[in-house]
């Protein structure tokens, strides 16, 4: 069963079901004594939602790294490791690799090819640029094509494909028979309705002036230039249109056809990685998204998730995009930055401490803040750095309240207005640089 399915969308379909896949070192249907939570010593995955299936680890899958499937093993592991930061999972991977004593290898996925396999298979993404297309798929649309469901001709009945009257056809043969399709000529193949001729052959002479009839299309064009033509206006209320603009136009635009939308690229905010800064990975999620500050080491920020090193949160701004939300990429690295990702930087959280820009594409503050919304938050009532007031108009303060930690959140109600004021600041930043519903000025 394995061997016609596919690895990749079963791990995909078992993580939408939340139903994980079973980890055994067994080839047949396991049992509880064959499961192991070792991935070194694990050899196969059995899959039990839709349907029972079981692959090997060493199963090579549509995840195209560096030209080069990748295997089974590697992509589940990638998937178990998806919430812990960059330099733990390479060090995992070597843990792993050396577990298993070059009998196989784990492959160590970049920062962007983790994310985007990691995006697809929790269903955000329908599309993959590292995920070549299924055969299954390809399939699909074939026999959408054969059917006449989506283009091509119509299928030869099995009484009319390769049987002679009279004769008996093995079953076998009549199968392959009523999947073969009708060949024939350019008129059959786009099914017109009639031949389009040339003057020149109604006539005894050719002249230079030979051109070909279209006359017999004519009514159906109408109905399509008919759609694309503005309505006619009039001087007076009630009076009929004029001759002109009944008219076909012979300057009439083509009918346009809708172009397949493209992914737009999700915006990115930057944290400070410093320990002294209020916000961090583990609570800035619960800030942004929910208005409410909790201390980034306390444990109610810890049961949100501490590793993880890429967030994603959605904002609905209606002046950017009123039909949906924009999703937002939160990370506290560039190490894994290719060029074009600086063009979609929209913020930078500071704590005013110079170094945290070593690795940027600007390390210049002031050049930085020219190109995104430097933000600094500290506590309510106490002095904001020299430093971040030298910045200027490109970096915007904001104060929370201290935290209590007999009220806990309950004491938390002026963070949602502090919250709105910096969303306010980061939507009018990427309007004034040019952030629309397909984009940012640099993926438009």
């Amino acid at each position: 069963m394995a061997s016609s399915a596919d690895p990749l969308t079963s791990l995909r379909r078992s993580i939408a079901s939340n139903k994980p896949p079973f980890a055994t070192t067994s080839s047949s249907p396991t049992e509880a004594a064959n499961g192991t939570d070792n991935l070194a010593i694990t050899t196969h995955l059995q899959f039990s939602d839709p349907d029972a299936q079981i692959f090997s680890l060493d199963i090579p899958t549509r995840f195209i790294s560096s030209d080069n499937p990748v295997d089974l093993r590697s992509i589940y592991f990638a998937w178990q490791k998806k919430d812990v930061a960059i330099p733990d999972y390479i060090a995992a991977a070597q843990q792993l690799n050396e577990e298993l004593a070059g009998t196989t290898k784990v492959q160590n996925l970049v920062f962007v090819e983790r994310l985007d396999l990691i995006t697809w298979l929790e269903g955000a993404s329908e599309e993959s640029e590292y995920i070549k297309v299924s055969d299954a798929d390809s399939a699909a649309r074939s026999a959408q094509v054969a059917s006449g469901a989506a283009g091509g001709v119509s299928t030869i009945p099995s009484s009319a494909a390769g049987a002679r009257p009279g004769k008996t056809i093995d079953p076998r043969l009549q199968e392959i028979y009523n999947g073969e399709r009708r060949m024939g000529d350019r008129n059959s193949i786009l099914r017109g309705i009639k031949p389009t001729v040339s003057h020149s052959s109604l006539t005894a002479s050719v002249t230079p002036d030979t051109f070909q009839d279209f006359s017999h299309i004519r009514k159906s064009a109408e109905i399509f230039l008919a759609r694309s033509r503005p309505p006619p206006t009039s001087s007076r209320l009630g009076a009929p249109p004029s001759a002109t603009s009944t008219a076909p136009s012979s300057h009439s635009s083509m009918v346009s056809l809708p172009k397949k939308p493209s992914r737009r690229p999700d915006p990115i905010i930057l944290l400070s990685p410093s320990a002294s800064s209020l916000l961090r990975m583990s609570n800035i999620k619960s800030f942004l998204e929910t208005g409410t500050y909790i201390p980034p080491d306390s444990a109610l920020a810890g049961s949100s998730g501490t590793t993880a090193n890429i967030l994603h949160i959605s904002r609905p701004i209606a002046s950017i995009d009123s039909h949906r939300p924009l999703r937002f990429i939160l990370v506290d690295t560039p190490e894994q930055f290719k060029p074009d990702y600086w063009e979609r930087v929209v913020a930078v959280f500071t704590t005013g401490q110079t170094w945290q820009f070593k690795s940027y594409k600007w390390q210049n503050a002031p050049d930085l803040f020219k190109h995104a919304l430097g933000i600094y938050v500290g506590w309510r009532g106490e002095d904001v750095p020299a430093t971040v007031k030298g910045w200027g108009r490109g970096v915007v303060s904001a104060q929370v309240e201290k935290w209590n930690p007999a009220l806990g959140t309950q004491a938390r109600w002026r963070d949602k207005e502090v919250v709105e004021g910096i969303w306010s600041r980061v939507e009018d930043s990427m309007r004034s640089k040019g952030w629309g519903k397909e984009g940012g000025p640099g993926g438009r």
